[in-house]
This record gives C-alpha cells, structure tokens and sequence, in this order.
C-alpha cells in the first residue's frame, strides 16, 4: 500500500507539473487547460498544440553501439526500422580530410538492430587503416530505411584487444574550428561519453577542464597570421588538423572567404536528403571552398529541413548537416545563421486534423528556435540580448521574448567585419494569414535587433581599420525568385507587420525595410553588400540611389538613397530552385541570376573587392564582378 500512495503522489505531481504552463506574455490567443493541454482559441473554435512522434532523434541514430567478440552492433531503438546499414573505415592518419571508404556489402537492419562484422570483413586486405596491428580503428556507418532513404552518418571508434573487439571513445561531431582572431581560436567537439579532453598544439597543451561530452577549448597565446598544427585528444586516441589565425586587424592582406545558404534537403535521391540536408551539395561545397583557400565560411539559414516541434528531430537534422562538413571544418570556420526552416515550433491542429497555426515554442530560454540553434553552434556573444525593452513589451520586469545570443552578432577579419542577423526570430509562420497568436513576421528585423545594429554600424564606422561591412541576413531585401510575395517585400503591402500580445507594431513591413536600408546605405559608408539567401537560387541587384524599390500605390515618404547597396543572393546550396519572378519594380537591377548549384567567393585586396561565383560540383565560374574598387 506504502508504494502504491507513493505511486499516486508522484503521479500526481506529475499531472501538476504539466498542468502549470507559463504561457509567455508576447502572445495572444493560447491558453491552457487544467490537464496541461495548450490551445489556441480562434473563432470559439480551440485548435490543440500537438506534438509530432514520428520522428527519429539523435540519440536513437547514433545506434547505442556496442561490441561483441567480433564487431559492433547497433540497436535504433524502433522494431519497426527496417533497410540497410552502409559501413566502412575511416583513416585518420594518412588522409587529410578523413571521410569512410564504404565496405562492398551492408548490414540488414531489422526491427531497429544491426551487427558490422569487423574482425571478419574488415580485416586483412581490407584493412586499410591498419587497426589490426594498431589495436584500433574508427567504423563510419550509415542507416538507409525500407525505401532507401539516408536517415544518418554516424561514426564509431573500436580497439582490438586479445582478439576482441571493444568500443571506445569517439569524437561524434566535430572537431570545428570556432572564433578566430590574431591571437586565439576556439575548437570544439562533441564526445560519444563523458570525459575529459584537450588540445596539443606544439608542447603546450590546452583543455576546457570539463568532464562532459561537448568540449569548447580556447586556444590562446598565437601569432598573427599564422597556421597552427594541432592534435585533439581523448582518452589515449587522437586525431591531427591544423588552423590559421587571421591577420592583424586593419593589415588589409589579400584574402577570401565564402557564402552560401540553404542546403536543406533536395530532390535527386541519396546523399540530396541525408537527414533533412542536403549532404552531397554541402560536401562539396565544403571542398570547394577550401580548393579557393577561403578563410571561413558564411552559412545563412535553412541549412536543414527543419519545421519541428521537438529540438530532439531538429538536433538530428544539425548533426547530419555537421557531418556534411565535417572533414573541412577542423581547418577553417563555418559560421552559421539561422533561417525559417530553422524553426522550432509549436503546431496548433483542429478537429479535422489541418494545422491552424505555428509560434515559437515555449519555454523560451531552451526551447525556443534561437536558443535550441545556439545550443548547437559556437558563435560571439556580442549580439543584443533579447526583444524586452521594446515600447511592445507587455512586461519590462522579466523576460517575454526569446533570446538573440549567437543567432545576431559580428564579427572581424583583417579590414572586414561582418554583421549577422536573425530575420526570422520570434517567427511565426502563420501570421500572415492569422495574426491571432501574436508572433514575428518572415524577414522582419525587430526594434531592438534594429538598434543594436545601428549601434553596431555606429562603432564599425569610427573603426580605422576596417573598411569594408558585409551584413548578412536569411531573408532578401530585394527578392526576386520564390519569395516575392513575403521578404521584405510582401507584393508590396506594406499592412503586414509583427503582432505582439495581440496588438501590431506601428511600422509595417516596408517602412521598417526602409529603416533598415537607411542605415545601411545613408548612415554607413562601409556596408557594401548584403548577403541572402531564402529563394533557392543565385543572382545579385545593385541597387543604385535611381533603382526604383516602391509599388506602384505607394503614398508614404520614399527613402532618399545617397549610395549604391549591394546584394548578393545564394540560396543554392542545394534546396530546391525557384526561377526569377520578374514583376518586382527593380527587377532591371538584377543580373547573373542562375539556379544552379552556387558557391560565391568574395576576395579582399584591400579597398578593392571582387566576387567569383562558382558551381561546386563542376568548379565552373559561372559569374564575376567587382563591388568596389
């Protein structure tokens, strides 16, 4: 009877929990019931929150391996998975950019297990890692379902000890080279367990002091300019990469670096949809700009397929992108944004099964879609810290919106800074057509994302040594191919705009482009181009001060433009194409549009810059120009 009360209680407790749901101030419309359901309430009709199962998370994936006397197997935690287990050995040691060799046969997969064989087909002249004499190895795998579609690329590091094989310790994700500047960098890494970790660089020796999976390690005390070899190492394995600082800031030596957006998965079968991205493009996109020795690379948003209601589903979908790029991102930095389908989301569904609405889902400091992208990527913390404060907070003595941390910031290399911004935060991907939850419109840059950048642009214009801004953001200003009708453009209505508590902002759509560009163009001498993405293709406007930018029943006060803006968009990283819509009134302005797959090179040379764009799967340039001379 004692364990049954206690049973009762924790049930109980359970049942209350759930039922206390803080539903955030910022939006309007949803409620919560006395069991912990969430709706929302439009027309007298409720629409319940419902969550998605019919997906696979990472953890699941990542298969629990575990030895037996002659290889590993794999248990996916669903009978229900069936297909095949692609696997093959990876060497670290004599490849440069290590990635499996795939072994001429698969596993079965049946109801959610699989068993590699390694001891028997992985051994002898198919031992090209020599882990027979070495004691150990690293096992690649891949998991395809029934209908031979690619869910994920895992690794899995072995040893081989008295004719056995046993697991050991593995870096799953990463290493990634984070936050360069002159004279530090930050490498980080993910861990099949928890454990300690560290850096070898020379004789010195760096770690983060953590005993966990996930490992940021700052590496300080280097030289300008400089490329550095380095071993990280866990437990007694290790694998060897190498960096390069960046120059002193302002030096103005020649260089390069990379932009793309959305990669999320593709048509075309295979490695085009590996786990809700678009594998096979970003691999090769990866290569290619490490063949034209770019210093980093600029990634803004739909990077995944995304639109989930669990950042268990979207953390899988991050991983598979990861991969994609895995074996470049240990030399040079990929600096990544978010996007819409970034998304993390809350779906409210009616009786009849459609979907009414999406918001953010709640709550937000872990659950949100920004807080579940920083949990995944390493970017500066120097971005504004959240939408409270605004004239719109329903409450300035706590927080109600989400946060900005590492989805809006900057960042400097030698005489160039680049600005990220988050134009899909707080989304709501209804909202423009029911704007009863309250939410953020697709494209809209907020007030107090809006002053940050002021502020920021502000001190990049004082700064003597940089002379050129690159601000990149998801969505176009200017689009042109597949999203005319939101953006920053929305067909030109002007009537659209973010609702929070159920009360609109005072600047629609338009007027708040207009504020932005205003900044860009009249306040800022050093911005030379914006970088997009969103519409899956690549082209480039310029945009003179003569450019017309206004429908046609435009009657508010047009900006008085005193420069010409750039913008360059690349949403070809393998996402499915849109062609050129050509009803915008600046659609003379556009030139190269292409919708083949598109890597854009931008070289520095001092007050001089160019661009070349290319195709990464034929390394064919297809585009060149210079922005400024």
């Amino acid at each position: 009877m004692k364990h049954i009360n206690i049973l009762f209680f924790l049930l109980f407790f359970n049942l209350l929990l759930f039922a206390q749901v803080d539903i955030p101030d910022v939006y309007s419309g949803i409620y919560s019931e006395k069991n912990g359901k969430i709706y929302y309430l439009s027309n007298g009709e409720k629409f319940y929150a419902s969550e998605k199962i019919n997906y696979y998370t990472l953890k699941q994936m990542r298969g629990n391996p575990k030895a037996y006397s002659d290889g590993i197997a794999f248990n996916f935690g669903d009978s229900a998975l069936e297909g095949k287990l692609y696997y093959g050995l990876i060497d670290y040691e004599h490849s440069k950019y290590p990635m499996p060799v795939w072994f001429k046969r698969t596993s079965t997969i049946q109801k959610g297990k699989a068993v590699t064989d390694i001891k028997n087909n992985l051994s002898g002249r198919y031992d090209m890692t020599g882990w027979e004499k070495k004691g150990y190895g690293t096992l690649g795998y891949r998991i395809a379902d029934a209908e031979g579609r690619l869910l994920y690329e895992g690794v899995i590091s072995f040893r081989y000890k008295n004719g056995k094989i046993e697991t050991a310790e593995t870096v799953t994700d990463g290493p990634f080279v984070n936050l360069p500047d002159s004279e530090s960098i930050v490498i980080s890494f993910d861990l099949n367990k928890e454990m300690p970790a560290e850096i070898i660089i020379g004789n010195k020796k760096y770690t983060d002091d953590k005993i966990q999976k996930h490992h940021e390690i700052k590496i300080t005390d280097l030289q300008p300019d400089t490329e550095y070899g380095y071993e990280i190492k866990y437990g007694d394995l290790s694998q060897k990469y190498a960096f390069k600082t960046t120059p002193v800031k302002g030096s103005g030596k020649p260089f390069v670096f990379a932009y793309a957006s959305d990669s999320r998965n593709g048509q075309g079968g295979g490695e085009h949809n590996l786990g809700g991205t678009n594998f096979y493009v970003m691999r090769k996109l990866a290569a290619a700009a490490r063949l034209n020795n770019a210093a980093f690379v600029q990634f803004t948003g739909d990077m995944v397929n995304g639109y989930v209601t669990d950042k268990d589903e979207i953390n899988l979908q991050y991983a598979s992108w990861k991969r994609a790029i895995a074996p470049y991102a240990g030399y040079f930095p990929f600096v990544c944004a978010p996007g819409n389908h970034e998304i993390t989301g809350m779906e409210f569904y009616g009786k009849n099964g459609r979907r009414r609405a999406t918001v953010t889902k709640f709550p937000f400091k872990t659950e949100s879609s920004s807080a579940v992208f920083a949990q995944n990527f390493v970017n500066p913390h120097n971005g504004p810290v959240s939408e409270d404060g605004a004239v719109y907070d329903p409450d300035p003595d706590k927080t109600d919106f989400p946060p900005y941390d590492e989805t809006v910031f900057y960042y400097i290399y030698d005489n160039v800074a680049v600005i990220v911004l988050n134009s899909d935060y707080w989304y709501a991907p209804a909202l423009k057509y029911d704007t009863g939850t309250s939410g953020n419109l697709h494209g809209y840059i907020m007030d107090k994302q809006l002053e940050w950048l002021k502020k920021t642009l502000q001190t990049l214009e004082k700064d003597k040594d940089i002379d050129h801004i690159f601000v990149t953001q998801h969505t176009p200003v200017f689009p042109d191919g597949g999203h005319t009708g939101d953006d920053m453009w929305y067909g030109g209505n002007n009537k659209y705009r973010p609702y929070v508590n159920g009360k609109p902002l005072e600047k629609g759509i338009i007027e708040r482009r207009d504020e932005y560009l205003n900044l860009l163009v009249n306040e800022s001498s050093k911005v030379v181009c914006v970088l997009t993405g969103d519409e899956h293709n690549y082209n480039k406007v310029k945009i003179t001060p003569d450019v017309n930018i206004y429908p046609d029943n435009w009657s508010k006060p047009k900006l008085k433009r005193t420069r010409t803006l750039w913008q360059i968009n690349n949403g070809a990283a393998g996402a499915p194409y849109y062609a050129q819509d050509k009803s915008v009134p600046w659609t003379n302005a556009v030139s190269g549009f292409s919708t083949q797959n598109a890597l854009v090179l931008i070289y520095v040379d001092g007050k001089k810059v160019s661009v070349k764009a290319i195709n990464p799967e034929t390394l064919d340039i297809f585009d060149e120009y210079i922005l400024r001379n």
